[in-house]
């Protein structure tokens, strides 16, 4: 079963002008595993289309479903509570906590789960030691690099086990090895643990990783390559 479904999704924004039209009956499917990248101009599109699926946003019309299960019919609470245990998210600009460390970091979406100290602390430790981070657990954000602290927000998206995890351009603001690590990182946990990811991203490196690459022009989608689910 597809992990999730897009059913002529359309996005207009009322603005004080002229209503914008974001997206224009977008239909999709994201099988398990995929390693797919959304890619398109600036302003096709691409950041929108991963807020609905998010949950960050409504879309105008259409049907969204994530594991078989109607988001655009959720109530808000329904929609916040779904996206906080199975939905991830790696932003560009890490959004990590900097008065917290990188530990605590990883435990803060456990902690809102209301899981316990002990398997908290476990994971937390498991998901920093797979994304090379043990020795610096217990550093705060900015005792840290670009490509550390991305690595702690991949860790954190993992944290609650979810169906999926959504990268809006995670490498923009990192040099081009720390960049690489990151993709390193994030193919090894799609290869190994079948960790579906999807990226928003104009970045070539993401590109040439990606197994499928959806592409957007006026919020639509003008080509979908790959094969769904496959690996390399």
């Amino acid at each position: 079963m597809p992990v999730i479904v897009l059913q002529d999704i359309t996005k207009v924004y009322n603005t004080n002008a002229l209503p914008v039209t974001a997206l224009a009956g977008v239909s999709l499917s994201i099988e398990p595993g995929e390693f797919t990248a959304i890619v398109g101009p600036s302003g096709s599109g691409k950041t929108t289309l991963l807020n609905i699926i998010g949950g960050l946003d409504k879309p105008t019309s259409g049907y969204v479903e994530i594991e078989g299960r109607d988001l655009t019919g959720m109530k808000p609470s329904e929609v916040i509570d779904f996206r906080l245990r199975r939905i991830g998210f790696v932003f560009q600009a890490y959004n990590l906590i900097p008065v917290l460390t990188a530990k605590e970091n990883v435990e803060f979406i456990m902690l809102l789960q209301k899981r316990r100290k002990e398997e908290r602390s476990r994971r937390s430790q498991e998901l920093l030691k797979s994304v090379g981070l043990e020795e610096f657990m217990h550093r705060k954000p900015p005792q840290m690099s670009g490509g550390q602290q991305q690595r702690v927000a991949v860790a954190r998206a993992l944290a609650s086990v979810p169906a999926f995890v959504l990268a809006d351009e995670p490498t923009a603001n990192l040099d081009g090895v720390s960049a690489l690590n990151l993709l390193d990182i994030m193919e090894a946990l799609n290869h190994e643990h079948r960790v579906t990811f999807i990226f928003s991203t104009h970045d070539p490196r993401v590109v040439a990783r990606a197994h499928r690459i959806i592409t957007l022009e006026d919020g639509r989608i003008v080509s979908d390559a790959g094969s769904a689910g496959s690996i390399k």
